[in-house]
């Protein structure tokens, strides 16, 4: 989504912190942490309900439901149509994947790489229920993401929205969040497909990816929303070899609604509709926001597309199957069964009912914000810190402080404080944002001196208070977000990965200073770290983008409340020259991205071409230790594909401290297969508490032990020798073990 009105959020940040303010400070009006949970028909339940209803429709109306009301012109970012006898309402659509944008009273979560970087199921599938309660408090029929575009070149602008470089663990993240948004009663959708992995020139370019890759790696985790059952699919902006995503037949009727069964609508991404005809018969059931251009008056579909049928060049029973994906998608989520009036208004703040609609929501953002804070690095066990007034602390770096113009610049465009998020349409107001010197204040209290120096422009300063301290924690930030919106010369994708605000000399002045030093890194993804082998650098941490609660979450980890089990969803390199892709600028003819790199995204080019990562996927620490032993591999097979494997380990908590572990679960494929020399195809976050073990079971079926044969245009399950290896990052395996299938 592109060009939004920028005044808009100026509002809301006043709205947000001087009506809202901080938890405990008012009494809340919606449902304090009260979810109700629905349960949703099956698909065929929901075409039952609809059918009748569409039949009634003139094609007037069946047109006008599927037709946006344009920029601007409704209450909400996109609204559509309505109608009357038969009546259905006017659907609102609202950003985004993490939080309501545009609003007041709402909560501002953390980013869906951190989500990912939980590998936590659970917590996962929360964050979807609450973000679904605020959305239906609110009105909002369909909420705008998850987003599902895979971390190709690490620079990529939006990819925090996402779940990181691997599809299984994408996919995974995605079905959990759409079933919690979906329990709510609200219809969520899955975004963008397909090829959007960067944002400069996204409407200019082509993505060209070969039919494997694009099954294997990019419509994966589009497969699993479908299986989840999402609503809605959003295409994407760019092109996908050649031919625009909201206009190709191969990806939206071939991939999306035969191969995959996709039974809800497909809408098109804000002003990314480029035809009637095409788009209407190659798989597009909404246009949004409706106008060809915002404010432009008119519509691709509309009275064009009702024009198209009547001059026969579309025939009526496609505009049925629009209607009928958009009412059943409505019915299917129950929305029919006294869904809120929709009480907000993104343009004009004063038609806004203000409702608050937190809840105790902070309290799951907490928890999350914490629960996806990576431990790098912790040289000597000087993590967790303990609290003692014979210590003194030294927080450095402006990211640990406050911004110093306004909380919430426009769409969060900025980067002049702590960064909690990435900017564009994929973020939402802070209420109000804990900075990370606030949360360690906060929980030493007058137990402990902690000073301070929140900027980052004047290294002498910078030394002086890290020499003064026995621990000094230095903070430093990597941003990007969404193209239409430029920030320090960034255009959304960022222009290397180089730390931003001075972050790379100001880590080095405080590690020169002080021999017990702590560098935090809020970031988008990966970074540079010219630094990392400093020998006064004791403990990296890596609390990505945590939202509202950041301070709290990362104190909560800093002093032990917290054990972190948060793992990378991507790699980082020793080299920025390592990874297989970067940011394609194009020239002034042609705008190709070729992905040559296939289906080596990620971990599996660093293991193909024997690449050692500065930090591989799946890495991070504990403050515990955890032993694998006793691992059991079993093979039952049945006809045909009819085959599951089971796989068993033993964790074993040997450390100081109750954890938790997360077990990665990679295959090596049979050589006939030809895929990267491991895959990950299953992980479990378990809780040992120290002493203790437990066993972890995985199940892999025709899904997990399936390749992509492009001669047969299928999954097949290859015959020959696997082996499964069980470890606690892609390059930590602990556990591996040889299976033959017949």
């Amino acid at each position: 989504m592109k060009k939004f009105l920028l005044i808009t959020s100026a509002i809301i940040t006043l709205l947000s912190t001087v009506v809202f303010g901080r938890p405990g400070e008012e009494e809340y009006l919606a449902n304090n942490n009260e979810h109700t949970f629905i349960q949703i028909l099956s698909w065929d339940e929901a075409y039952e309900k609809a059918r009748p209803l569409v039949e009634q429709m003139s094609l007037e109306q069946k047109v006008n439901i599927t037709t946006g009301l344009g920029w601007e012109g409704g209450r909400c970012v996109g609204n559509t149509g309505s109608t009357i006898n038969p009546d259905f309402p006017e659907l609102c659509l609202q950003d985004s994947p993490l939080g309501i944008r545009f609003a007041d009273g709402v909560s501002s979560g953390v980013a869906g790489v951190n989500a990912a970087a939980s590998f936590d199921k659970e917590a996962i599938r929360r964050r979807g229920e609450y973000m679904g309660a605020e959305f239906r408090a609110k009105g909002i029929h369909v909420q705008l993401g998850p987003g599902v575009n895979m971390l190709r070149a690490p620079e990529g602008g939006r990819l925090w929205e996402g779940f990181g470089e691997d599809p299984y663990l994408a996919g995974i993240a995605a079905a959990e969040t759409i079933r919690g948004i979906q329990s709510q009663g609200v219809m969520a959708t899955v975004k963008h497909i397909i090829g959007n992995e960067q944002e400069i020139n996204r409407e200019k370019y082509s993505s060209e990816i070969d039919e494997r890759t694009i099954n294997e790696i990019y419509l994966w985790p589009f497969a699993r929303a479908v299986e989840a059952d999402v609503a809605s699919v959003m295409c994407a902006y760019n092109q996908v070899n050649g031919q625009y995503a909201c206009e190709n037949d191969y990806v939206l009727n071939q991939l999306l609604k035969t191969k995959l069964g996709f039974r809800g609508f497909v809408q098109s991404d804000w002003a990314a509709t480029h035809s009637t005809d095409l788009s209407v018969l190659n798989g597009l059931d909404m246009t949004m926001p409706g106008d060809i251009t915002f404010h432009s008056g008119d519509s691709y579909f509309g009275a064009n597309l009702t024009k198209a049928v009547k001059e026969g060049r579309i025939d009526e029973d496609r505009v049925t199957d629009m209607a009928m994906r958009i009412v059943a998608s409505w019915y299917k989520v129950r929305q029919d069964e006294g869904f809120p009036e929709t009480n907000i208004d993104s343009f004009r703040p004063e038609n806004d009912k203000h409702i608050n609609v937190q809840g105790n929501h902070h309290i799951d953002i907490r928890q999350l914000g914490a629960a996806s804070t990576v431990l790098l690095k912790n040289d000597d066990n000087i993590l967790p810190l303990s609290i003692s007034r014979k210590r003194k602390l030294a927080v450095i770096g402006s990211d640990a402080g406050p911004a110093k113009n306004v909380l919430n610049c426009p769409d969060h465009g900025c980067n002049d404080g702590t960064l909690a998020q990435g900017w564009g349409s994929g973020t939402a107001a802070y209420p109000y944002l804990i900075t990370p010197y606030e949360g360690i204040k906060s929980k030493v209290g007058d137990r402990m001196t902690v000073t301070k120096y929140l900027d980052h422009t004047n290294l002498k300063k910078a030394a002086k208070t890290a020499s003064d301290a026995d621990i000094a924690i230095v903070f430093a930030n990597s941003n990007s977000g969404e193209e239409f919106i430029v920030v320090d010369n960034h255009r959304g994708d960022r222009n290397d990965l180089n730390l931003w605000n001075n972050g790379d000399e100001l880590i080095k002045a405080v590690a020169d200073a002080n021999e017990n030093t702590i560098v935090v890194i809020h970031s988008v993804g990966p970074v540079n770290m010219p630094w990392v082998r400093h020998p006064n650098i004791k403990a990296i941490l890596w609390p990505g983008l945590p939202g509202q609660e950041s301070g709290n979450s990362l104190a909560d980890v800093l002093f032990g409340d917290v054990n972190p089990s948060a793992k990378l969803p991507y790699t980082i390199a020793k080299n920025p020259k390592h990874y297989p892709a970067t940011i394609s600028l194009g020239n002034t003819t042609e705008h190709v991205i070729p992905y040559e790199e296939g289906l080596y995204i990620g971990y599996r080019w660093f293991d193909k071409n024997d690449i050692e990562p500065l930090y591989p996927f799946g890495h991070g620490l504990s403050y515990t230790k955890f032993q694998y032993s006793h691992g059991r591999v079993q093979v039952v097979q049945g006809r045909a594909n009819n085959i599951t494997v089971y796989a068993n380990i033993t964790i074993s908590n040997v450390g100081h401290y109750d954890g938790a572990e997360v077990v990665q679960l990679y295959l090596t494929y049979p050589a006939i297969a030809e895929e990267p020399p491991r895959i990950l195809r299953g992980f479990e976050k378990v809780f040992i508490p120290r002493g203790c073990e437990e066993t972890v079971s995985f199940k892999l079926s025709k899904e997990e032990l399936s390749y992509y044969a492009v001669i047969d245009h299928d999954w097949v399950v290859p015959r020959g020798d696997f082996v499964l290896h069980v470890g606690s990052s892609s390059r930590d395996i602990k556990f591996s073990k040889r299976f033959t299938l017949d």
